[in-house]
């Protein structure tokens, strides 16, 4: 059982994707942290992130490993934690930059389809480009959306000090981030022509995973 969860930021994903799996006992992994533990490293080894041709030639560097329980996800960088780091706005708003350069990307799918295909009980896999170029055999694909304020909203939650005030400022940064993964060459955030899009703007979080635990059910329950 491999589920693929695309979408853009502030729609649920991560949270949705974690209490999926551990409810339904399967491994989880969340590509967009190995996207900024690649930035992270980039940045913290005077890469200089707007470079795509010396992104590139260090892509091969870094080693990046995600644990995949569910309950305790983790992911380290040449066996330094980062699970914190690449939570900075510094790191956020390089991402995108780091993410749209190919050879990132051949990288970090190359580690994406290994953990899948290494997930013995099954895996829930979390990303932009899962059904439509990770994992496009995926036994069951979703497409998570929200309206614009909902996510401004939502990511502003996430945020603290000054930057959690300001929501229009929040809104028109995953605008800017949503037109760059969209619209970059390699791999854009699309949602697959056979995933089922689930609307969360006026659902809670307990509302979205039922929602998602029983489509997986009706999935297996059909095999």
């Amino acid at each position: 059982m491999i589920v693929a969860i695309d979408g853009p930021s502030g729609t649920g994903k991560s949270s949705t994707s974690k209490a999926v799996a551990a409810k339904l006992g399967l491994s989880y992994l969340d590509t967009g942290a190995q996207y900024r533990a690649m930035t992270w490293w980039m940045l913290s080894n005077g890469i200089d992130v707007n470079d795509a041709t010396e992104v590139a030639t260090a892509a091969g560097k870094p080693a990046i490993v995600s644990g995949t329980d569910p309950s305790a996800p983790t992911i380290t960088v040449d066996g330094a934690d980062a699970a914190g780091p690449i939570r900075s706005q510094e790191v956020t708003a390089a991402v995108s930059a780091v993410s749209a350069v190919p050879e990132v990307r051949s990288r970090l799918v190359e580690l994406q389809r290994s953990a899948a295909a290494s997930a013995s009980v099954g895996i829930v896999v979390e990303g932009r480009d899962i059904g439509t170029t990770v994992l496009p055999d995926a036994t069951l694909k979703i497409f998570l959306t929200a309206s614009a304020e909902a996510r401004a909203a939502r990511r502003n939650g996430e945020l603290t000090g000054p930057a959690a005030a300001d929501l229009a400022a929040t809104q028109a940064a995953l605008a800017k981030r949503d037109a760059a993964d969209s619209g970059r060459k390699t791999s854009p955030l699309a949602k697959a022509d056979d995933a089922i899009e689930v609307d969360t703007t006026e659902l809670t979080l307990d509302q979205v995973i039922e929602c998602i635990v029983t489509l997986i059910e009706e999935k297996r329950a059909a095999r």
